[in-house]
């Protein structure tokens, strides 16, 4: 999915209980990781919830993989996933996230300890792609 669809996929709910429900969603297909995964090395700090991400480096893009121990927050992980998955480093750096969250949505209708988090998780990707670059 690209964040264009991703943007009408959450255009099309009328309401934020659909947009939860979808979010719910998105982070059920989202893989689980493997409990030896699980580290502090991946761990993603200033989450409420326990999150994880490992990048993995391919050519010259980065993909993750990423989990969480709540449903919420997958679906968090999943749609930050969607906007910087298969991109280059410096893609990953010159995206303006906070204008795809406000598209989203995001910023006004989740609870503040989430976008907090999910800030933290978007952080950890940019940290992940300024060390690829060698920063």
């Amino acid at each position: 999915m690209q964040i264009d669809e991703l943007i009408d996929n959450f255009s099309f709910f009328d309401g934020w209980e659909d947009k939860y429900k979808y979010l719910i969603e998105l982070g059920n297909k989202l893989p689980h990781l493997s409990d030896d995964k699980k580290t502090a090395e991946w761990k993603v700090p200033g989450c409420q919830s326990q999150v994880w991400i490992i990048p993995h480096y391919e050519k010259q893009h980065i993909y993750f993989e990423g989990d969480s121990d709540a449903i919420i927050v997958r679906g968090i992980i999943a749609v930050v996933f969607i906007i910087f998955q298969d991109k280059s480093a410096q893609e990953i750096l010159n995206i303006d996230v906070e204008e795809i969250f406000d598209k989203l949505g995001l910023r006004d209708n989740i609870t503040q300890n989430r976008r907090s988090g999910m800030l933290s998780m978007v952080d950890k990707i940019r940290y992940y792609a300024t060390q690829s670059l060698g920063k």
